[in-house]
């Protein structure tokens, strides 16, 4: 009897261990704080950023577009060509926003997903079809307001699933193709937006 209940016991806690650790981590819910949101998150000293080459500038048939805020009167867009994981964490892309006018804003950013960071790279010119590289950006937290709220989205539902950045520019557009990423926290059907 004393042996059936430890089985019990123990086939329960393995039940346990298992469901926790297949519980989603809820660092983009609603009640997200960007620096405060993983016990992963890479401070360290020694970090180093990686060197940053600009992409080309985005062809017109490379651009996906992605919902960021139904609040907005932009249309956001990715350039495919441009995703791009590094080894130190961060993923970098073209983004295109497009006002009802047919304006655009095009820029280069980065996403450093353990610590929910932006940093703006360069801003493109329109008219010539060419980069102007920021020379002192700095890592900004990212927050799910207005003025950011497509970096954002772009961190919590396509390119930093789980505060992981993607593993490849293929991961990146499979997910923007999809509408969000498999393993995004938002894709959960307990998540309210």
């Amino acid at each position: 009897m004393k042996r059936r209940i430890a089985s019990v016991a123990a086939l329960i806690a393995s039940a346990l261990c298992g469901s926790a650790l297949a519980q989603p981590t809820n660092q983009f819910g609603p009640d997200f704080k960007p620096g405060e949101a993983s016990t992963y998150v890479d401070t360290r000293p020694d970090w180093r950023e990686g060197e940053t080459n600009l992409p080309a500038y985005p062809q017109p048939g490379n651009l996906i577009e992605f919902s960021a805020s139904a609040l907005s009167s932009f249309r956001f867009f990715v350039d495919a060509e441009s995703i791009a994981p590094g080894a130190d964490g961060i993923v970098r892309y073209t983004l295109v926003a497009r006002s009802s006018s047919g304006s655009e804003n095009v820029s280069f950013n980065g996403l450093r997903c353990r610590t929910g960071e932006h940093k703006l790279f360069a801003n493109g010119r329109t008219s010539d079809k060419t980069w102007v590289t920021l020379r002192d950006s700095q890592w900004r937290q990212l927050q799910p307001k207005t003025v950011t709220r497509q970096h954002f989205a772009l961190m919590r539902d396509f390119f930093c699933p789980g505060s992981v950045a993607i593993l490849s520019r293929d991961e990146g557009v499979d997910a923007l193709r999809r509408g969000i990423h498999p393993n995004a926290i938002s894709n959960h059907t307990n998540f309210a937006r």
